[in-house]
């Protein structure tokens, strides 16, 4: 699990390069699919073991590895680990 002053200096970054910064909790086995934004996107894995697939190439980011999801790119995110999975995720601002 990352630290909280981790996270802040996550989200003071992430804001330093446009992004919003919030944390998203996942049930053990939950499964987001097929999802496309028009903005980029950002994750980075809290807690948990999570697989995130981003045009067809699957991920399994380490807790702390960020992880960026190009604007358009179809995605999907799922918790195949055993217990909740907590991960901050963060969309590009528009000007």
């Amino acid at each position: 699990m990352i630290p909280e002053t981790e996270r802040q200096k996550i989200a003071q970054d992430w804001k330093r390069r446009g992004f919003s910064c919030d944390l998203w909790v996942d049930s053990p086995g939950q499964r987001w699919e097929d999802f496309v934004h028009s903005v980029d996107e950002l994750v980075i894995v809290v807690e948990g073991e999570m697989a995130f697939e981003v045009d067809g190439k699957v991920y399994h980011p380490e807790p702390g590895e960020e992880l960026f999801i190009p604007a358009g790119s179809p995605h999907s995110v799922r918790n195949i680990g055993g217990r909740t999975a907590r991960w901050l995720y963060g969309y590009r601002h528009r000007a």
